[in-house]
């Protein structure tokens, strides 16, 4: 019999974010050619023949891997770390999970926005600029934002995007809750 033993914080929240970072491999491309199809028009065959070569299918690589990172991080890890806490520190008020459940999804989301929003905001100036007039390396698209607008530049439109991760975090972490123990009875005994 394998021996289970509980994942720490950390260890909840490295699994989140390799998870993340694993998935921008395809994600990554995937994005470049919608935003390069959204700029440019044509069908699905010329848009992958124009970004398909080492020069250009990596683009905005970097600001992707860090934003499906922390995502991740944030729908699968933080939610059940708060809602753990929550009802260790604060059994009277949090004696449920669903009780739980609303703080750990504002939390989750909060943490998934805020932290990803100025790395998905340079990887889409990337991935819009494949000519790179405006926009070259990741960094100098930082650079080239915090000149433009600072801080704020970095976070335009991330009130309705926190929004919309609150929604995602709560749903994906109740459905979680609900199919976990239906494949995995084991694990929740």
């Amino acid at each position: 019999m394998i021996k289970q033993k509980k994942l720490s914080a950390a260890e909840e929240m490295g699994c989140g974010i390799g998870a993340g970072v694993t998935s921008a491999l395809v994600g990554s491309p995937l994005e470049l050619m919608m935003i390069q199809q959204q700029r440019k028009g044509g069908n699905i065959l010329e848009t992958f023949k124009s970004v398909a070569n080492p020069t250009q299918i990596g683009r905005g690589f970097i600001g992707t891997a860090v934003r499906e990172g922390l995502w991740t991080c944030g729908y699968l890890s933080i939610p059940p770390i708060v809602r753990r806490s929550l009802m260790e520190y604060y059994p009277d008020t949090f004696d449920t999970n669903n009780k739980a459940r609303v703080p750990a999804a504002l939390l989750g989301g909060l943490f998934a926005c805020y932290l990803t929003q100025p790395f998905d905001t340079v990887k889409t100036c990337m991935q819009g600029d494949i000519e790179r007039k405006t926009y070259g390396s990741f960094t100098g698209t930082a650079k080239n934002i915090f000149a433009e607008s600072s801080i704020p530049g970095f976070y335009r439109g991330a009130t309705f995007r926190y929004g919309r991760m609150v929604c995602a975090v709560f749903l994906l972490d109740t459905i979680q809750g609900i199919v976990g123990p239906l494949l995995y009875p084991h694990a929740f005994a």
